[in-house]
């Protein structure tokens, strides 16, 4: 493994040639027939569901069949009788799989709950609903589905679940439903019951549902849009063609904000979108190769920012710094909410995970905030915002959300539309934009130097890092300093962090495989110098190859 190379493409609009072709995307849906003994082709739940592209069979009609009728099988199971609330993103073969699940879920005697005009809907609004719904009930209750690969390269496509208390999948129910949906898939697809699509929109277990109404109606809870619009900052947002794109123009006109959505597009082949690092379409809001066009906007704003394709994740973009590093813009978002929360009680602490700056435990150790430090995944911090031990919670990967104002549950899963507007709203009310407050937090604390890397990684490799050992790491140096400490599960609950993390007096990397794509994500940090945190990387590749070879010598001793 090594650094990243970035293709020539970053950065740049590709040719039409270079872009995908829906046509053969949603041929390669429809006609793929997953092979079972291929592991590339069975189903794998990720971060919070199945994830994979047509072109590789590892999204297709037989697996939204699957899936589909193992979430059923789980409701029953888990005695989940209220409705479930189905959304999709703008992904290609979204639409498609839309249909397919509500064949299933119908045919289950589900009560779905689709959005009024058949449009897309935001992966934190389906959250919203499900908590709104839920919320005073003890039986009932309900749970939700969003058909969105995130922010994946649009080739691929995704399957997310999100059980009655909002969440990204428990981490315990992923062995159950991904056997079960498998076992579905080897017994044959034909033996799951559908109910023909049209009999199935015309079901009484089919029911409209005004998601965003119901969204927008609740922000002014959790961010303050009367200070917003009261300064009359000059917003500039990109939805980057995805399911927020038709939410910012009504978030715009009910709050009275002076914003401007800069691309209302909804386009198959996001060929108005810039490719990224390695050259793809990849709708990545923290991405400064993906976000090139907002960033050349940034002198026509006093603050812009875009979302991902399912709106979960936030990039921040300043005309004093461009686009900020997603741990610059949390650890701003902390030191700011720390005050203006009168109604957070004091035991409202700080979610971190280990992959996140330093500086985040400077501003909750100065503020007398708890900080819980977890793996990697948004799943881990959502017992704390439920119960409003968290008052914010927030990963390196521009994915967070908050309490409302009143210091109850907004939404457990990411936020991306709820950050955006927290950006506006620190700059309306402190007069500085969030990267100036930045500055002011190195004045305080000093300056941290950090950074992330992604580059491929072999199947096998996947494997070994993401359960590797303490033992299995034979460094003793770091970029010329004593190894302190060599960790491979959290400090808040002991859970595994799926990869290793590495400490020293000066700095830190960890190193982990992605969750929902073939490649693996070198985090490094450096307290003391820019020069130091390349030594780190420089160092950090040898050091994880380390783990590979005694992965490897070990299991030749055992043969």
């Amino acid at each position: 493994m090594s650094g990243a190379r970035i293709d020539p493409a970053a950065g740049k609009l590709l040719k039409p040639a270079q872009l995908i072709d829906p046509v053969k995307l949603i041929d390669a849906y429809y006609a793929g027939i997953p092979d079972l003994s291929v592991a590339t082709q069975r189903i794998h739940f990720g971060t919070s569901g199945h994830r994979g592209s047509p072109f590789d069979n590892a999204f297709n009609e037989a697996h939204i069949i699957a899936v589909a009728e193992a979430v059923c099988l789980y409701r029953k199971s888990e005695s989940i009788d209220g409705p479930l609330f189905l959304g999709i993103d703008t992904h290609v073969h979204s639409r498609p799989a839309f249909v397919i699940a509500l064949e299933v879920f119908v045919a289950n005697d589900v009560e779905t709950m689709i959005d009024t005009d058949e449009g897309f809907t935001p992966t934190p609004v389906i959250s919203h609903a499900i908590l709104t719904y839920n919320s005073g009930r003890t039986a009932g209750l309900a749970d939700g589905v969003v058909l969105t690969p995130s922010h994946n390269p649009l080739e691929d496509g995704g399957f997310k679940y999100n059980p009655p208390d909002g969440r990204p999948r428990r981490v315990r129910n992923y062995q159950l439903d991904r056997s079960t949906a498998n076992e579905l898939l080897k017994a044959g697809i034909q033996k799951v019951r559908r109910v023909p699509h049209a009999r199935a929109r015309q079901s009484v277990c089919v029911h409209p549902h005004d998601y965003m109404d119901h969204y927008l109606g609740d922000l002014a809870d959790v961010i303050d849009s009367e200070a917003i619009a009261g300064s009359g900052l000059a917003l500039g947002i990109d939805p980057l063609g995805g399911a927020s794109v038709h939410y910012w123009p009504k978030i715009i006109d009910r709050q009275g904000l002076n914003g401007t959505v800069v691309e209302v597009m909804v386009d198959p082949t996001f060929g108005f979108m810039t490719a990224d690092w390695d050259g793809k379409i990849r709708m990545d809001c923290s991405s400064p190769y993906a976000m090139t066009r907002l960033i050349g906007m940034r002198d026509r704003f006093d603050l812009a920012f875009g979302n991902d394709t399912d709106a979960d994740r936030h990039g921040i973009v300043t005309p004093t710094g461009g686009l900020m590093p997603p741990i610059h813009f949390l650890a701003v978002a902390i030191a700011y909410l720390v005050d203006p929360r009168p109604q957070w009680t004091s035991r409202c602490g700080i979610g971190k995970t280990m992959v996140s700056s330093s500086v985040i435990d400077r501003i909750a150790h100065r503020a007398g905030r708890p900080l819980v430090e977890v793996p990697v995944g948004f799943k881990w911090f959502v017992d704390g915002l439920y119960s409003g031990t968290l008052g914010f919670a927030g990963e390196e990967s521009a994915g967070a959300s908050l309490l409302r104002r009143d210091g109850s549950v907004w939404t457990t899963d990411k936020d991306g539309l709820a950050l955006g507007l927290l950006a506006a709203e620190i700059t309306a009310r402190s007069g500085s934009d969030p990267n100036q407050a930045y500055d002011a937090l190195t004045q305080e604390f000093g300056q941290f130097w950090c950074e992330r890397i992604d580059a491929p990684v072999a199947p096998e490799q996947v494997d070994v890092l993401s359960r590797a050992t303490a033992d299995r790491i034979s460094a003793t140096e770091l970029a010329g300093e004593p190894i302190e400490a060599k960790l491979t599960t959290a400090p808040a609950g002991g859970a595994s962090l799926g990869g290793i993390k590495i400490i020293t007096a000066g700095g830190w990397f960890a190193a982990r495989p992605s969750g929902t794509e073939s490649i693996y994500k070198l985090y490094a940090e450096s307290f003391r110098s820019a020069d130091h945190l390349r030594a780190i990387q420089h160092d950090a590749p040898t050091i994880v190859e380390g783990v590979f070879g005694r992965e490897q010598a070990a299991g030749d001793h055992a043969h």
